[in-house]
């Protein structure tokens, strides 16, 4: 059966500016079926890495707040810590990044909580559901403890997962450390010597002692300490870092999707996902590219799979903007165009398994009916 997913657009009415719009359409979408008096209720969402402007203003986290609380419940902002070496790898330097980037509970009018604590240790082992790849999975004990989950999520491109969705912001986003490393370790890269600058700026992107260099300053990397989390191969210029294994994205795809079952499975969910400021690369990153796409709108759900295929779709038919990672790509000699805006922007992606085994493990549907609100 088809789920409804509700759409609006960016345009505004005199008096009617954003957040309010999106007030309206979460109540339309249904958000008041669920009984919230009392409850607490955690809603998830990417806090930003200082430098990236990209990230969610917290006026839409405020909007989604204010709702909540005026159906009784007891919302808090949650995000659980990194495995990369940015700021947002404990729990100190994750609420300081937080606040930097505006959110607190003077601007969201709610707690702003680390749900896997200080170090990135306090989690829960969950079952997984229908699981194939995890039987279970590593979840911030917080983000648990909460009756009632919701997810705010910033849709844009992705370097491994094409995009980063509601799937994404829940199943990587809610895994403790343990529950990141235990996603990633399906794949991990090799250094290929011939292209190798010595540059040593790959050293400076892995947390977990992965990497040295050789007598003749060469990378080398430890797969007993690299747990696969492919930010060596962003960080390297000259495509010297690969990742050899060629299901690896697939399988983190597929990862994600059992980990959100974990997430969202015996209780009352809803998903929020907004496509604007479409930076081809996750909002960890320190700083954003221009967008790779236009702003396309606002999106409501209780289907994480059907929202994240909705927003998919009206991805990949949007054109590309100009002066753009993706319309940089499309215009190089040689390139072969895949006929999609995620794989044309980042080529050595996948995306669709997310969706497939989401779909597969009775996460939702990926057939939806799309709900236009003006």
């Amino acid at each position: 059966m088809a789920s409804q997913v509700y759409f609006t657009d960016f345009r505004a009415k005199n008096g009617e500016g954003m957040p309010a719009k999106l007030k309206k359409l979460i109540r339309r979408a249904g958000i008041g079926q669920i009984d919230f008096e009392g409850k607490f209720v955690a809603i998830k969402m990417h806090f930003g890495e200082p430098g990236n402007l990209a990230f969610l203003r917290p006026n839409y986290a405020k909007a989604v707040v204010e709702v909540i609380e005026e159906l009784g419940g007891k919302p808090f902002l949650v995000d659980c810590n990194t495995l990369y070496p940015g700021r947002r790898k404990n729990a100190i330097e994750h609420l300081y990044t937080a606040a930097e980037n505006g959110f607190n509970w003077i601007t969201c009018g709610c707690p702003v909580l680390i749900g896997d604590g200080l170090k990135g240790t306090d989690d829960i082992e969950v079952p997984v559901r229908n699981g194939e790849l995890c039987k279970t999975a590593y979840i911030g004990r917080a983000v648990m403890d909460a009756d009632i989950f919701l997810s705010l999520t910033h849709f844009k491109g992705h370097e491994m997962t094409g995009f980063g969705g509601c799937i994404k912001n829940i199943g990587m986003g809610c895994g403790s450390r343990a529950g990141k490393m235990h996603q990633h370790n399906s794949g991990k890269p090799t250094v290929d010597r011939d292209q190798c600058r010595k540059c040593h700026l790959c050293i400076k992107q892995c947390a977990n002692n992965g990497i040295s260099y050789d007598a003749e300053g060469f990378a080398v990397i430890d797969h007993n300490h690299c747990v696969g989390c492919g930010r060596c191969i962003g960080a390297c210029n000259f495509d010297a870092i690969y990742n050899g294994n060629g299901s690896a994205l697939e399988e983190l795809d597929c990862k994600m999707a059992e980990y959100t079952m974990a997430v969202v499975d015996g209780r009352p969910h809803f998903h929020i996902s907004l496509v604007q400021d479409v930076s081809p690369n996750c909002d960890c990153h320190s700083e954003n590219d221009v967008p790779i796409l236009p702003d396309i709108g606002m999106f409501a759900s209780f289907d994480p799979v059907a929202i994240d295929q909705a927003c998919a779709d009206a991805c990949l038919a949007a054109s590309p903007m100009p002066n753009s990672q993706l319309s940089d790509n499309l215009c190089k000699c040689g390139f072969h165009d895949f006929g999609d805006n995620f794989k044309n922007s980042n080529p050595e992606i996948e995306w669709k398994a997310q969706l497939e085994h989401g779909e597969k493990i009775g996460l939702g549907s990926r057939e939806y009916e799309l709900v236009r609100m003006k």
